[in-house]
C-alpha cells in the first residue's frame, strides 16, 4: 500500500485513509439524524411527531398533548442530549491527545469531581442562600455551582501544575487526581448531614439524567459547549505533533504551551457545563475516541469532527434505552451508558492484546 505524509506530519495511506474517514462521517452523520429522530418519536407519552408534522403543514394548531410533549419536553431533551454526548466526546478525545494516554477522559483534570462539589453543595446548602441569590437563579442553582465548582477545580489545577510559563502534563494528572479525591471528600461530609429528600436528589444526579432538559438549560449550556467544541477543532494539528512528543511538536512550529493553555480551558468549558446539566455520565469520552481510532485512524482533523457526532449518536441511544427500559419510570443514563460501555471498552482493550499506545 502507498503510504504518504500529510502537511501534520502523519505516515498515512492517504487515498484509503482519507476515503474511509469521509465515509465515516456521512455514516455518522447518517446515524445522528436516524436516533435525533426516534429520540423525539419514543417515549411512554402517546404524543405523535406525525401528527405534529401533519397539523403544521395543514396550518392546524397542536393538541395541547403534542405541544406540551414535543416541544416542551422531547425537545429540549433530545438538544441536550447531542450537546452533551459532543462535549463529553470531544473532550476526552482532546484529552487523550494531550495526555497521549488513551485512557484519559475529561475527568482526568478534576472537572467532573469538582462540578459535582459544587452541585452537591447546592442541593444540601443551597436553601441558606440569601433569598434574592435564589430568586435570580431560580431552579438553575445546581447547574451553576456544577459549573462553577468545576472551573474552580480546574483553575486550581493549573495554577498547581505551570511554573514559569510552561505547563507540565505529568504534575496535572497528579494534581487533577488529589483534587478530585479532595473534592470527593469534602462532598462525603456534605452527604454524611443531607437528609433523606437531599439523598435522593444527589443519587439521581450522581447517576446522570437529560430527564430535567428545560430550554433554560440548553440556552445556557448551548453556547459554552458550542463555542469549545469549535475551538477544538482547531486543536487538530497541535494534538497530532504532540502524539509524537512536545519537542518534536515544537520543532514542527507548534506553540505547544499556548495549544495545552487552549486545550484544558476547552475542555473544562465543555465538560463543566455537560456535567452541570445533565449529571455525571461515564464512558461516552473514553469509548468514543477508541471506536473511530479503530475505523479512521488517529489523525484529530477527522477524530475531533467525528467524535461529536457519534458521541452525541450514542448519548441519544442511551437516552432512548433509560427512557424505554422500565417505561413508564425511568432510569439514570449514567447507568446505561455504564452498562453499555464498560463492555465496548473491555473488548477494546482485548482486541488491543493489551496494548495501550495510541
Amino acid at each position: 500500500m502507498t503510504l504518504a505524509m500529510d502537511h501534520d506530519g502523519l505516515t498515512l495511506p492517504a487515498r484509503d485513509r482519507r476515503t474511509t474517514a469521509r465515509r465515516v462521517t456521512l455514516a455518522l452523520l447518517l446515524l445522528l439524524g436516524l436516533t435525533s429522530i426516534l429520540s423525539i418519536s419514543v417515549g411512554a407519552s402517546e404524543a405523535s411527531v406525525r401528527a405534529a408534522i401533519a397539523d403544521l403543514v395543514n396550518g392546524r394548531e397542536m393538541s395541547d398533548l403534542d405541544r406540551i410533549v414535543l416541544w416542551d419536553i422531547r425537545l429540549p431533551r433530545l438538544t441536550m442530549g447531542v450537546l452533551v454526548g459532543a462535549a463529553l466526546a470531544v473532550s476526552g478525545v482532546v484529552m487523550q491527545g494531550l495526555f497521549r494516554n488513551p485512557l484519559a477522559d475529561p475527568g482526568i483534570v478534576g472537572v467532573s469531581a469538582g462540578a459535582g462539589l459544587g452541585a452537591i453543595s447546592a442541593i444540601i446548602l443551597g436553601a441558606y442562600l440569601p433569598a434574592v441569590i435564589l430568586a435570580w437563579i431560580g431552579n438553575g442553582l445546581v447547574a451553576v455551582a456544577a459549573f462553577l465548582g468545576g472551573w474552580t477545580s480546574v483553575l486550581l489545577l493549573y495554577r498547581v501544575s505551570t511554573r514559569r510559563g510552561q505547563t507540565s502534563v505529568a504534575t496535572m494528572l497528579l494534581a487533577g487526581i488529589a483534587l478530585g479525591a479532595l473534592s470527593g471528600a469534602v462532598s462525603g461530609v456534605l452527604v454524611y448531614v443531607a437528609d433523606d429528600q437531599q439523598l435522593r436528589d444527589l443519587t439521581f444526579w450522581g447517576m446522570g439524567s437529560l430527564a430535567g432538559a428545560t430550554w433554560t438549560k440548553v440556552i445556557t449550556a448551548a453556547p459554552i459547549i458550542l463555542i469549545s467544541v469549535f475551538v477544538a477543532q482547531f486543536l487538530a494539528r497541535a494534538l497530532n505533533g504532540m502524539a509524537m512528543g512536545e519537542a518534536v511538536a515544537h520543532h514542527m512550529g507548534i506553540p505547544v504551551q499556548r495549544s495545552k493553555n487552549i486545550a484544558i480551558l476547552a475542555v473544562a468549558a465543555a465538560t463543566g457545563a455537560a456535567v452541570a446539566v445533565s449529571g455525571g455520565i461515564g464512558f461516552i469520552g473514553i469509548v468514543v475516541p477508541h471506536l473511530l481510532r479503530l475505523a479512521t485512524g488517529p489523525d484529530h482533523h477527522r477524530l475531533l469532527m467525528n467524535s461529536a457526532l457519534l458521541g452525541a449518536s450514542l448519548l441519544l441511544c442511551a437516552d432512548m434505552i433509560s427512557r424505554l427500559i422500565v417505561a413508564p419510570a425511568e432510569l439514570p443514563i449514567g447507568i446505561v451508558t455504564a452498562i453499555l460501555g464498560a463492555p465496548v471498552f473491555l473488548w477494546i482493550l482485548l482486541r488491543r492484546h493489551g496494548t495501550m499506545g495510541m
